[in-house]
């Protein structure tokens, strides 16, 4: 389905719903926006990491072999250690798999990776932009509906003055 197609289908004609289901719809979509804004942060955290390693491994050469270096042991714990073999580095592909890989093709590997969060990250910019934009039509239909209804009640109280004259 094309965005297009999908946008037609997601299309709410807001003025035929009440106050209380425009509130409700204006409470989904800030929760909407409040997990994409959530989603958008995770996805340039991981963006940050990758650049990190990419340029770490750009550090690495031939001659960094025996360079003393900080090992992670967990997030902050860490020891010292000596860098034995440069060339042959240890890449998490994920969910706890490791692949041994020259430089070369570890840094072919992160640029896949943050190419991949980047375009992540545009999708859910453009959510995020859409989100807000239904957030200010949902706000602009209420607004809408709140002077209409001082309208009928400002009439209302016209008409029972105008009896009782």
């Amino acid at each position: 389905m094309s965005e297009q197609q999908q946008q037609a289908t997601t299309t709410i004609d807001l003025d035929s719903m009440s106050l209380e289901e425009l509130n409700q719809a204006k409470q989904q979509e800030e929760q909407r926006l409040q997990a994409l804004t959530s989603r958008y942060a995770q996805l340039r955290s991981a963006a940050a990491r990758l650049n990190a390693s990419q340029r770490a491994v750009n550090e690495l050469s031939p001659s960094s072999e025996g360079k003393e270096v900080m090992v992670p042991l967990t997030e902050s714990v860490y020891i010292p250690g000596k860098i034995r073999e440069p060339t042959k580095l240890l890449v998490e592909l994920g969910t706890g798999y490791f692949a041994e890989k020259s430089s070369k093709d570890t840094n072919a590997f992160l640029e896949r990776k943050i190419r991949l969060v980047d375009h992540n990250s545009e999708n859910v910019t453009k959510a995020i932009q859409v989100t807000r934009q239904n957030m200010e039509h949902i706000a602009m239909t209420m607004q809408g509906k709140m002077i209409e209804i001082r309208a009928k009640q400002e009439g209302q109280r016209v008409k029972a003055a105008a009896e009782s004259s």
